[in-house]
């Protein structure tokens, strides 16, 4: 039986700043833009990171009875290690769901209904990336999930709720996020494409291939810091700081461009998800302090 440290590495902390800087860059521009409302922020927090614990424990749980998870290279899988019951973190996932679910209703009822609505395809997208009879994940399509609900939606979403209208700034905040996000999945699957090939799973990475998937990589990397530069226009010049993220990111860029392999990759996955939550936190605090 899983203990409770493994339970925990079955959230996948190191995946957390995926869901923190979503809030951080959202709320920056709420603030900018004197809209900032902290109790909304924080609910919108909660939303984030119970999703991001939901998915991280339903591709556990997915994965794991696929098979998918048998030879792992990385972090240990509760379903795939025989440490907790498909049954458990099955569970486990949904009650995530429902925290996530809570949070977001209140949110709704002081914003707007139609809000619901987003929050539904959300819950919806986060199961069938890898569950399901026909996974989008394995379909090469989960880059655009993660681009979609851990960019667009939670960026413009936490700026929204703050705001209730529509600001540019927060666009351009959500690619910066996005990308980032969607460039550690792209280290994740880089790694695993040798086991996800043979486990049948067609991520973006298998269908890329190698070399092309790192090109893609360094891509991301340099459209966030694109995306740094279109917020600091539409806001202030101030939030070029942003660009401090690639003191981070671009270590990981050098590793990825050597061809590490295996094992030699997860320290970009640390580096990636740190660059993001610094992407967000320097531009959220120019931001705030020109606001």
């Amino acid at each position: 039986m899983a203990t409770p440290a493994e339970w925990l590495a079955g959230a996948r902390p190191r995946t957390l700043p995926a869901a923190v800087s979503p809030v951080l860059a959202g709320t920056g521009v709420a603030a900018y833009a004197d809209g900032l409302v902290w109790w909304k922020a924080l609910l919108a927090l909660v939303v984030s990171l119970a999703l991001q614990v939901a998915v991280n424990y339903a591709n556990d749980y997915s994965d794991g009875i696929r098979g998918t998870d048998d030879e792992r290279v990385g972090p240990m899988r509760l379903v795939g290690s025989r440490r907790a019951t498909p049954r458990a973190v099955k569970t486990a996932a949904f009650l995530a769901f429902g925290v996530a679910g809570v949070a977001g209703l209140v949110l709704a009822a002081t914003t707007a209904w139609w809000l619901v609505a987003v929050g539904l395809v959300s819950v919806v997208a986060a199961w069938y990336y890898t569950g399901g009879s026909k996974p989008y994940g394995y379909l090469g399509l989960g880059e655009v999930m993660v681009f979609v609900f851990f960019g667009l939606v939670a960026v413009v979403g936490t700026t929204y709720v703050q705001t209730e209208t529509w600001l540019w700034p927060a666009l351009y905040a959500a690619v910066g996020v996005g990308a980032l996000a969607c460039a550690i999945l792209v280290v994740n699957n880089l790694r695993d494409i040798p086991t996800d090939t043979v486990a049948g799973k067609r991520t973006l990475a298998v269908v890329l291939g190698d070399e092309r998937t790192r090109g893609l990589y360094l891509l991301l990397v340099l459209a966030a810091a694109a995306a740094v530069v279109a917020v600091a226009v539409s806001t202030t010049w101030w939030a070029l700081v942003g660009l401090g993220f690639l003191a981070v990111a671009l270590r990981g860029v050098r590793t990825v461009r050597s061809g590490a392999t295996g094992p030699g990759l997860i320290p970009v996955l640390q580096q990636t998800g740190l660059a993001e939550l610094l992407w967000a936190a320097l531009v959220a605090a120019a931001l705030v302090a020109r606001g």
